[in-house]
């Protein structure tokens, strides 16, 4: 299962999701069962290419001794090896939903009539390009320099980071790469830029740090408070909706300002729910069920509140709204277009303003932060680190994320992924491959360079694969 780098003493908390799956599904495999269906998502989470063989054999093995697989999955090795397809789109949210194309793999692979945007990845109709002008690293480029890093599997090495540039670290499961990011590099500058708690991983020193302002960690971990938070808050876009409203002129007659328009405080929100639009009903030995606000009807705000309309739509009906319907009403507002506009940009225009922040997928909240991060005008020799920012994303929203990256970069900032998709590491500037295994056999720099010079180095495992794309 490509888990052989884990100790058996090592904590249950620190696996990540796709090495929890793994492990469950290694006691399936041993356990032998016939007739039972097994449901996967996104089983190739953390998985490097090398490693996604052997997972898609052992799901094989699986369904020769007599069961069904359905797996959830945007790998492509994965899908090309599965024996039947289904599709669902066209696009995402309230424009997704239907069962764009389904059918055996050969077959609807030949079937030009099945067309959605899956198939016409995998037919190469469509594909995500090599950037056109990649940043090259000079000598005159400043380095963010670890020195002597040596916690846990890594081998006392020393590891350059070029600033203003798009980098990749790349490795097989366990080489040592979250450990070098996160443990040493994040949480050293972290506590240096603003006194952040938890003690760095263990190294001798780290350089360069006069060349940077700050470093920003975007993870996939959920935005704001849930369930109050939303795209809306976080975006910062509420904020100047919510003036906006206050500035009509019946809100100005009532005395009504900015607050009266929130769901967080009271006054314009509805008491009965707290301004949720929904009450738990506590049940004994079951989780909390959630019923729709009979007073408020779900609308989260009391009826004086709704009365107050801007361009024929209450504070309601604009929260009901995806961001790019909010777009068009807003176009002659320039402080909220910018703010939602990052957000289309992104690919997250079929979201609606006032979705509760718990019900966004991973990939999503990772969107929602970096879209709040371009929105802000003085992001500038910034590091920012992402931990396999391409879960759960399809090809078109790699492409998405990749363009959103890359301006990121082009603002003078540095951007460090730490991830296993090829497309994602065909197109940055530098990678770092480290391996060659993992667990005792990795934590070593395998080799350095732009993914053209690593796909030519015959000792990268990454390379290997890189070979085939580029």
């Amino acid at each position: 299962m490509g888990l052989d780098y884990l100790t058996f003493n090592r904590a249950s908390s620190t696996l990540s999701g796709g090495e929890a799956q793994r492990i469950r599904l290694a006691s399936q495999v041993g356990s032998r069962l016939v007739g039972t269906l097994y449901i996967l998502d996104e089983p190739t989470i953390g998985l490097h290419q090398e490693d996604n063989a052997r997972l898609i054999q052992t799901l094989q093995s699986l369904r020769d001794i007599g069961n069904t697989i359905i797996v959830v999955e945007h790998d492509e090795k994965t899908i090309f090896s599965s024996d039947y397809l289904v599709d669902f789109g066209p696009g995402a949210g309230t424009e997704g939903g239907e069962i764009v194309a389904s059918g055996k793999m050969p077959e609807i692979l030949k079937d030009k009539k099945k067309d959605s945007l899956t198939l016409q990845y995998l037919r190469r109709e469509k594909e995500i390009s090599l950037p056109k002008n990649p940043r090259s690293v000079k000598k005159t480029t400043p380095l963010l320099k670890v020195f002597g890093a040596k916690q846990h599997n890594l081998k006392n090495i020393d590891v350059s980071f070029p600033l203003s540039r798009f980098i990749a670290i790349t490795g097989v499961s366990g080489s040592g790469k979250s450990t070098l990011v996160y443990d040493i590099l994040y949480k050293s500058l972290a506590e240096k830029f603003y006194k952040a708690k938890g003690a760095p991983g263990d190294h001798r020193k780290i350089t360069g740090t006069e060349y940077i302002k700050g470093a920003v960690s975007i993870s996939q971990a959920p935005i704001g408070k849930p369930p109050r938070s939303t795209p809306a808050t976080y975006a910062g876009a509420f904020t100047s909706i919510r003036e906006l409203f206050s500035y009509t002129k019946e809100a100005r007659l009532r005395g009504w300002g900015p607050g009266r328009f929130s769901f967080n405080v009271p006054g314009g929100r509805c008491e009965n729910c707290k301004g949720y639009g929904v009450i738990g009903v506590e049940m004994h030995f079951l989780p909390t069920v959630f019923v729709t606000c009979q007073v408020c009807d779900g609308k989260r705000f009391n009826r004086e509140t709704l009365e107050i309309l801007y361009r024929g739509h209450s504070i309601f009906d604009v929260l009901n709204m995806t961001v790019d319907e909010a777009l068009d009403l807003f176009s002659d507002t320039p402080w909220i277009k910018r703010k939602l506009s990052v957000l289309s940009k992104v690919g997250l225009g079929y979201l609606t303003l006032g979705q509760s922040a718990t019900t966004l997928s991973g990939g999503e909240v990772q969107r929602v932060k970096l879209s709040s991060e371009l929105s802000k005008p003085d992001t500038r020799k910034t590091v920012y680190v992402l931990d396999e920012p391409t879960v759960g994303l399809h090809y078109e929203d790699v492409k998405k994320l990749i363009q959103v990256l890359q301006r990121l970069v082009e603002r003078g900032n540095t951007v460090i992924v730490i991830e296993h998709n090829l497309d994602v590491i065909k197109s940055v500037d530098h990678v770092i491959d480290l391996g060659p295994g993992g667990g005792e056999k990795g934590g070593e720099v395998v080799c350095i360079g732009t993914p053209k010079e690593i796909s030519r180095k015959g000792k990268s495992l990454t390379g290997k694969h890189l070979r085939d794309i580029i």
